[in-house]
Formats: structure tokens, C-alpha cells, sequence
């Protein structure tokens, strides 16, 4: 055990951030306009982008709460990472290909070509929007709480320094700096993570043997009291989860614009298919590997419970690394843990930049210059980024985190339902904009009503509520409304 943050650690931190920034400023050297801003210019390898998604899914909540799952329960909530192997094939298979014949701009524009409505696109847009912000906010207070209570740095120092590095190389250099930094974040994710659970490995009584053993005859993977299949279908159970986490997954990989905005990036199929399977593996092998460190943090917690430093399960991973682990590596991990938050940051407000100024004022301003676009885009990232910044600073100061947890449950339901849109607008080639509409409000409906009245139903189970729902309800709505409209041949599936 060492003394904790060192002026070591404090070294690579700093020349880490530095770094980072330097990075987005080298790809933001070329000045960016247009379109150019909002899907990168066409050079960007689909292994960078690919890296990119799987920074942008993996937020720092995940990097301190899925080891903190393992370490307190089990490995149920493993299968929701799992359930990737239900969002990839769903996606290459429907989406990505309407996507690229399409090329569209946004995920919004896809509502807007498919159900030649632009308030539907506008509609879209805007719960997107909502939605990020909460999000973003969050991922600057919670890790920045995690670091200021292990280093002693002010909270607000971290925030402010987090988020004006995110918006400086947002602002300048649009999707590709995004991109490029959000690959050094990943990569640095990656290495980090593998690398303490070799050092944790090395530090437990027995190694990997005692883990394994800890997993099966202890019943760290599955507890007792948790089933594979329930006979109550929508709670909790192995399958519920697998199937939530997949369809979750696959709600962001159609209908959420920060990842949609990485498919924009090409219409080579190929390339695009790539790219999705490649964030697939990424992700699978890094959930395996938080889950891991999860479980051998149990072990060596078991095995010296005199050095365990807090009771907080989702900050038992952050006080590991900075006591257990090397001057030096700390610093490292603790970047990673920042660069969990920035690359998240940094693509939450250029996708917010882009969907504003192409679902929303350019469809009510249908003339606008892309000079004009880009302005535009420029600002809305530095007001998004302060405003996130203040809001951040606001929740550390104050006890806000239940309201932030109503909050961005309110919104995740209402962007569940906005997948139900996405796979009527796919699937059914007689849906209107008015049953895609009556879909959406029910299904937000009947999710907000089980989540306050009848919280025995998982909430796992909300996203296969919402679709279920916009299939039925968009369907019967489209039928009785208009009964010769068909949908424009490449908008849907063949």
C-alpha cells in the first residue's frame, strides 16, 4: 500500500490531459465546415470510429459501478453487456443498411425521410437533447466527486478542467478531433483496465485459481437467490436482463444521435459492419474484464479487510487504485477513469452541436448556408459545454443526485420509446407519422405508469415494453388513419 495520490501521479494526470488536448488541436488543425464538421471528412479509418463508440457507451459511471456490482453481488448485470449479441445483428441486419442507402445526416433526418414528417425529426431531436444534457452533467459531477475525494483536488477544479478541455476541441475541430481523441480515451481505457487486474491478480493469495473458485462453488457469478429464467417474466432474471441490455443497446445503436452520428461517417457497408462488430468485441472483453476486477477486488478485500478505505461499493475500485496500485500507475488509471468522462463529454456535445443545427434550425431554416450551420454548431457546443459545466458544479454543491436519478429515467424511457419509432418506421411500411406519434406517446405512457405503480416489473424489460408497444399502437393508429400511404421503398426493410 502506498500513500495514495502522489506528485507522481499528479505528473502523469497532468502531461495526460495535456496530451489529449494536444491531440484534438492536431486533428482539428484543418478547418472543418459544413458537413465536414457534423460527419468528419471522409478520411476517418472505421478501427478509429470503431474504438469511438465503445469510449462514447463506456461512461464513467460504468468504469467505477460495473466492478462495484461484481464486488458487492454478482455477475448478473454481466449479461446486459452480453446482450450486444442481440443489438449487432439486429443492427447490421435492419438498420445499418437503410442507414447507408438513405445517407442521412442525423438519426432524426431518417424520421423525417421515412415519415415525410419534420416534426417528427424536430420531436426526436429534442428529447435527444434533454436527454444528453442530464447525461453529460452527470458524467462530469460523479467521477470528479470520485477524484476529488481520493486526490484533495476541488471538485470544481476537476469539472471546469474536464469540461474546457472537452469543449475546446470540440469546438474547434467538430466529429473528427471527436473521433480521434475519443480512440487515445478508449485505448487508454483499455490498457488501463487490463493492466490492474494482471497487478490484481499478482496480489491475491492463490491468483486466479482463488477467483475462479470465489466465482463458482462461492456464488459470486449467479447468488443463490437469482434465476436464469423467472416464472414472473418481467422481473428480474438472467434472461430479462440479456434481453434488456441487448435491445437497450440496440435502442442507441438506431436511435440515439452520438452513436448514429459514427455510421454517418461512411456509407461503405463494409466499413460500417466492421465497425459495429469490432465495438461489439471491445465491449464484451471490457465488461469480462470490470467484471473481473470486480470479484478479485472481493478476494482481496476478504483476504485483507484491513484495507479497505471506504464503504461506498462504487468507489471500492477508485480507492484500490489509489492505494494499492504503484505511484505512477495510479496516475494512469485515474486518467482513465477522466478520459471515461471526456471522450462521453466531448461526443455528447458535438452530437448535441449537430443534431441542434441540422434536426432544428435547419428544418425550420431550410435555407441556411452551411458556413451559417457551422457558426452555428460552433457556438451551441461552447453553450452546451458551459451549461453542462454549471449544472455539474450546481449537483456537486447540492444533494441532487435522486433528482438527477428521476431525471434521466424520465428521459431514458422517453428515448426508449423513440426506438419504437425507428423499428416501425423500418419494419412497417404502412406506418404514418401519425401512428409513429400515437406510439411514442403511449408506450411512454404505460412505461412511466410501471415504473412509479408497479415496480415489480424490471425495468430491464422497458425497452422490449416500448417496442412492443409502437409496433401495436402505430400499426392499428396508421390503419385507421390513412390506408394508402406507403413509406418511400429505401426506407424501410426489404
Amino acid at each position: 500500500m502506498h500513500e495514495g495520490f502522489t506528485w507522481l501521479d499528479t505528473t502523469v494526470l497532468v502531461l495526460y490531459l495535456l496530451g489529449v488536448l494536444l491531440a484534438g488541436l492536431y486533428f482539428s488543425k484543418k478547418e472543418m465546415k459544413g458537413k465536414e464538421f457534423f460527419k468528419g471528412d471522409g478520411t476517418i479509418p472505421w478501427w478509429v470510429t470503431c474504438v469511438s463508440i465503445f469510449a462514447t457507451l463506456l461512461s464513467p459511471i460504468s468504469f467505477l459501478s460495473l466492478p462495484g456490482n461484481s464486488y458487492h453481488g454478482s455477475w448478473i448485470l454481466w449479461w446486459a453487456q452480453l446482450g450486444m449479441l442481440i443489438a449487432i445483428p439486429l443492427t447490421i441486419k435492419y438498420f445499418l443498411p437503410i442507414y447507408s442507402r438513405l445517407e442521412i445526416d442525423t438519426a432524426y433526418h431518417y424520421l423525417e425521410k421515412r415519415f415525410q414528417s419534420k416534426n417528427l425529426r424536430i420531436l426526436g431531436a429534442t428529447m435527444f437533447i434533454i436527454y444528453q444534457l442530464g447525461r453529460m452533467s452527470i458524467i462530469m459531477y460523479l467521477p470528479s466527486i470520485a477524484l476529488a475525494e481520493l486526490t484533495g483536488i476541488d471538485v470544481n477544479i476537476l469539472i471546469i478542467v474536464m469540461g474546457v478541455i472537452a469543449i475546446i476541441y470540440s469546438y474547434s475541430g467538430g466529429l473528427k478531433a471527436v473521433l480521434y481523441t475519443d480512440f487515445i480515451q478508449g485505448t487508454v481505457l483499455i490498457v488501463g483496465i487490463a493492466m490492474t487486474l494482471v497487478i490484481m491478480i499478482g496480489d491475491i493469495h492463490g491468483g486466479f485459481g482463488t477467483i475462479m473458485d470465489t466465482l463458482t462453488t462461492g456464488h459470486k457469478f449467479m447468488l443463490q437467490n437469482e434465476v436464469w429464467l423467472s416464472p414472473d417474466i418481467l422481473s428480474t432474471s438472467v434472461f430479462i436482463v440479456f434481453l434488456g441490455g441487448g435491445l437497450a443497446t440496440f435502442a442507441s445503436y438506431v436511435s440515439s444521435q452520438d452513436i448514429v452520428q459514427r455510421f454517418t461517417t461512411t456509407t461503405d457497408i463494409k466499413q460500417l459492419k466492421k465497425m459495429t462488430l469490432g465495438n461489439g468485441v471491445l465491449s464484451i472483453f471490457a465488461a469480462t474484464v470490470f467484471y473481473l476486477v470486480g470479484t478479485s477486488l472481493y478476494v482481496f478485500y476478504q483476504q485483507n479487510p484491513d484495507l479497505l478505505m471506504t464503504t461506498r461499493q462504487d468507489l471500492v475500485f477508485a480507492s484500490y487504485i489509489t492505494y494499492e496500485l504503484p505511484a505512477g500507475v495510479t496516475g494512469i488509471l485515474l486518467a482513465a477513469i477522466y478520459a471515461a468522462s471526456q471522450s462521453t463529454l466531448s461526443t455528447g456535445i458535438n452530437s448535441v452541436a449537430t443534431s441542434w443545427v441540422l434536426d432544428i434550425q435547419s428544418v425550420l431554416h431550410p435555407d441556411m448556408d452551411s458556413k451559417k450551420q457551422t457558426r452555428i454548431a460552433k457556438i451551441v457546443s461552447l453553450g452546451i459545454g458551459v451549461l453542462s459545466i454549471i449544472v455539474a458544479m450546481v449537483m456537486a454543491v447540492s444533494d441532487i443526485h435522486s433528482a438527477y436519478e428521476w431525471f434521466n429515467s424520465f428521459i431514458g424511457l422517453a428515448l426508449g420509446a423513440l426506438a419504437g419509432m425507428f423499428v416501425l418506421g423500418a419494419f412497417c411500411k404502412h406506418a404514418t407519422a401519425k401512428g409513429a406519434l400515437a406510439g411514442f406517446i403511449c408506450s411512454t405512457a404505460v412505461v412511466m405508469y410501471l415504473k412509479y405503480f408497479v415496480p415489480s416489473v424490471s425495468f430491464w424489460s422497458y425497452t422490449a415494453i416500448t417496442i412492443i408497444i409502437s409496433l401495436v399502437v402505430g400499426n392499428l393508429v396508421s390503419r385507421l388513419t390513412n390506408k394508402t400511404y406507403t413509406a418511400p421503398e429505401q426506407a424501410t426493410v426489404d
